[in-house]
């Protein structure tokens, strides 16, 4: 069964790859999608709950000037403003979901909320260029190419993220003004990443979690902790005990059947470490970087930017290091770190 697309004229906007427009979606209940510049998904969609007498954002946008005007704009055409906002709920702490959160609370006096592990403090700025580094060349990465991703990131941007007021925990419940919202902690695509759960009207605000067409990137990176793909598929697993009617993700469109949706990804994930178990038997002793290379990807490896290889390593580490927590798989103890099949 395929889903049903409720968010049609976004749908339409995808297809015809420009940016759709502000909708009122439920009664109190409006999309603003909010621009990303030079980045393949195009927008974020961030979500405005009337609220009293003001006004809750889920997500924020990207910390741009056409990503400020955009918003701006777009609480203007539902007859508000910034001024107006009272609280910005962060789905997690990506830049084009926390971004401008904090110019939206310096133009209102809103309070900024995320989830507890999404705001952990990154440290000092040249120790975490180390571990990133280090990271890289330890599953693969050739030295000068690695040093390369390294200095292409835009380290401002990272280190530039607003403190949130207000640190969210899972099941708690957010009460504004004629609002009533769960959080639910579904981490995976980052570890504090959460949704929020309207049960009145059934919604489910899914941020990058449960996205329509695409899944989103679940990786393993330099400070990486424990096993986030195990974590994204546990929390794809938990959200079928919620009733949810009609699912408003951060990115491309809406749309019904999250349960259908729910199986499609994580068919996926089964099919993906399938391929990867089937690359480390083809290439024993293979690095993550090697084996990412042989695995098949939305295009050629070759056409792969220096960050989108950075990201698919991470894809493909997250798979290894689901296949090592199965024992189906092992990793040397040595650099860089090389993948076998486990023995019977």
């Amino acid at each position: 069964m395929t889903l049903e697309i409720t968010g049609t004229t976004q749908w339409q906007a995808w297809q015809d790859r420009v940016l759709p427009p502000v909708e009122r979606v439920r009664d109190g209940l409006w999309s603003i999608p909010v621009p990303i510049p030079d980045n393949p998904l195009r927008y974020v969609l961030v979500y405005a709950l009337e609220s009293g007498d003001g006004v809750a954002l889920v997500d924020a946008g990207w910390p741009a000037e056409t990503s400020w005007q955009a918003l701006c704009d777009g609480l203007a055409q539902m007859g508000t403003a910034v001024e107006h906002v009272k609280a910005v709920l962060v789905t997690h702490n990506h830049a084009d979901h926390l971004g401008l959160a904090g110019r939206v609370r310096e133009a209102s006096g809103a309070y900024v909320a995320l989830h507890a592990l999404d705001a952990a403090p990154l440290g000092a700025r040249e120790v975490w260029r180390t571990d990133l580094l280090h990271h890289l060349t330890r599953h693969g990465m050739p030295a000068p190419e690695a040093a390369g991703t390294v200095d292409a990131l835009n380290v401002d941007l990272l280190f530039g993220a607003p403190e949130p007021d207000v640190l969210l925990q899972d099941e708690e419940r957010v009460r504004l003004p004629d609002l009533d919202l769960t959080v639910l902690w579904t981490p995976g695509h980052s570890p504090g990443h959460s949704c929020f759960h309207e049960p009145r009207r059934r919604l489910l605000f899914s941020g990058d979690h449960v996205l329509p067409r695409i899944t989103p990137a679940v990786g393993v990176y330099a400070r990486t902790v424990g096993d986030p793909l195990a974590d994204f598929l546990a929390s794809l697993d938990r959200l079928e005990r919620y009733e949810v009617e009609e699912v408003l993700p951060a990115h491309e469109y809406r749309f019904r059947r999250l349960d259908q949706r729910l199986v499609q990804m994580a068919r996926h994930h089964t099919e993906r470490l399938a391929e990867t178990y089937a690359a480390v038997r083809a290439a024993p002793g293979a690095t993550a970087w090697e084996l990412a290379a042989e695995l098949e990807w939305s295009r050629p490896w070759g056409r792969f930017g220096i960050q989108q290889r950075r990201f698919a390593l991470g894809e493909t580490l997250a798979h290894l290091t689901l296949l090592r927590a199965r024992r189906e798989i092992t990793a040397s103890d040595s650099e860089p770190t090389r993948w076998h099949v486990a023995l019977a």
